[in-house]
């Protein structure tokens, strides 16, 4: 068998192993174009933050905040608002934790009631809110450390707010057009657990094998071109010495 007839069945064989994957890169990357990535963000549905201004007179200072608290050692902090109260916001190295600003009173975690307090503030829209669930554990959807609450808004569009019970901060916004973009982005790097992870051996090698496709695939037909030329030649040549 000539090395040609060995490319083509290699060929054959490697553009059916890597086809289909090939078709599902397409395809994702058609979905994920045509869907807007701010409607799979959800920033739609955020509402503006509070911005009132906090008067540090009325706020207790960080060490005496924490000492009060119990938090320590503290690594980093940070001042904002939460449901409209001051706070503090501690990465401490047993993990983060949320304590009143002007008392000192630790608020984290944080209850149902907050968890829905803190949706409420963070929705831009008038839907009502659905279930709520606490996550001991991250899931698949959500995707960040530490305990957290999910709760449903009513809005057609299956919105779900990810609040962390530790922060109270609303860490991830999920909908129905993140899962659909999910789903092929998934495909997409051929991470089909964590879905993050695209540098991973899978990837590079079937990226790999399909760029050798594309390469042999090239060499095939370069070949072709030359045979048919040389075939062309041939009969212009015989035709020629016939006249």
């Amino acid at each position: 068998m000539t090395i040609t007839r060995w490319a083509v069945r290699l060929h054959k064989w490697l553009a059916l192993i890597v086809g289909l994957q090939i078709l599902l890169w397409v395809t994702g990357g058609l979905v994920m174009s045509v869907l807007p990535i701010e409607q799979v963000r959800g920033e739609h549905t955020i509402a503006a933050p509070d911005r009132t201004p906090i008067v540090l007179g009325d706020v207790l200072a960080p060490d005496e905040a924490a000492t009060l608290a119990g938090a320590g050692p503290v690594v980093a902090a940070s001042l904002a608002r939460w449901t409209g109260r001051p706070v503090y916001r501690f990465e401490t190295v047993s993990g983060p934790v949320m304590v009143d600003a002007a008392t000192g009173e630790v608020l984290s975690p944080i209850d149902e009631a907050a968890a829905r307090a803190v949706a409420m503030a963070g929705y831009a829209g008038d839907a009502p809110i659905g279930t709520v669930e606490y996550l001991a554990e991250p899931s698949w959807e959500y995707r960040h450390a530490g305990p957290a609450w999910r709760v449903f808004m009513d809005d057609g569009e299956g919105t779900r707010l990810y609040i962390s019970a530790q922060t109270g901060e609303i860490t991830a916004r999920r909908n129905d057009t993140w899962r659909v973009f999910d789903f092929f982005w998934m495909l997409h790097i051929m991470d089909y657990r964590e879905r993050e992870d695209f540098n991973h051996p899978l990837l590079i090698a079937m990226a790999g094998l399909a760029l050798f496709t594309v390469l042999a695939g090239l060499v095939l037909l370069f070949s072709r071109m030359r045979r048919s030329l040389l075939s062309w030649r041939a009969r212009r040549r015989a035709q020629a010495a016939a006249s």
